[in-house]
């Protein structure tokens, strides 16, 4: 999971929401969540007095390799970062984006991401929606080789 965006974590309501949905979510799927979570909503959760649900281990902030790893390895993902919806579609693992829209509109074109926003039922039914699917998304970004083409156009 992948939780940063002003607009989810500054608010209190989006924030509760998004927490309860993922407690939906752990009751009926049991997975644990794994949540390296970004100092400004350790912050905000403290702040606005929120519980993290059961399930939920919050973990501290990773570097990129170590969170593509994390990715790459995991049933679904859950976030609200354009930049996890493209990495989700490439590693294949099923994305839940919790906004109400996106910058990255090609992952759900191939349907390897939906939109769910912050209500804890829709999150909930979309994680169900996503986990019903097979792993062999296709990669919207193209295959990529597109080093090894401008190497061969640049040498004629």
């Amino acid at each position: 999971m992948k939780l940063h965006r002003q607009e989810n974590v500054d608010d209190k309501e989006r924030l509760k929401g998004i927490f309860d949905g993922l407690g939906l979510v752990y009751n009926k799927f049991n997975f644990p969540i794994i949540y390296p979570i970004h100092p400004r909503t350790k912050k905000k959760i403290r702040e606005f007095g929120l519980e993290v649900p059961k399930g939920v281990e919050l973990i501290e902030p990773l570097g990129f390799l170590e969170f593509l790893q994390l990715e790459a390895n995991a049933k679904l993902v859950l976030t609200d970062s354009g930049g996890v919806q493209e990495e989700t579609c490439i590693l294949r693992v099923p994305c839940v984006t919790l906004r109400d829209n996106t910058e990255r509109p090609e992952t759900l074109e191939v349907r390897g991401n939906v939109l769910v926003g912050v209500n804890q039922n829709n999150i909930l039914e979309g994680v169900k929606f996503m986990l019903s699917k097979e792993r062999n998304l296709e990669n919207p970004f193209g295959d990529g080789k597109a080093g090894e083409k401008i190497v061969r156009i640049l040498k004629g």
